[in-house]
């Protein structure tokens, strides 16, 4: 599992596209097994989610984030964690342990899931 956590100077970031960079974390057994970092390349709508994707991240953890972006995120299989804070190793660790869950602190109101564009989970 590949797990990104938006970052500034390490910890883990309010609003995950302005972001100075990603702090991937790749797991294995539960452990963290190793950790890179890599430069948000530009805040540009709908970008961040494939970019990421591209990289086989599997969760992406931030403070928060649009609405837009989350739904995107989802649509790229890419699970969000939101509402966390602190240092982004922490977070990471948390989340492995099943204490880091998402309080669904979208920057704008947004509770209903109608996206019918075509295309299918199944």
């Amino acid at each position: 599992m590949r797990i990104a956590i938006a970052s500034d100077n390490g910890k883990v970031t309010g609003h995950f596209g302005h972001c100075e960079g990603f702090i991937v974390f790749d797991e294995e057994g539960g452990n963290i097994v190793k950790e890179e970092f890599i430069q948000n390349p530009g805040h540009k709508p709908g970008f961040l989610p494939k970019f990421l994707a591209e990289r086989n991240i599997d969760v992406i953890i931030s403070g928060g984030m649009g609405g837009g972006a989350v739904n995107l995120f989802n649509e790229n299989g890419i699970e969000v964690i939101l509402g966390a804070s602190g240092d982004s190793r922490n977070a990471a660790e948390a989340y492995l342990r099943g204490e880091l869950k998402s309080s669904e602190s979208v920057c704008h109101e947004h509770r209903h899931h109608h996206h019918h564009r075509g295309g299918s989970d199944n």
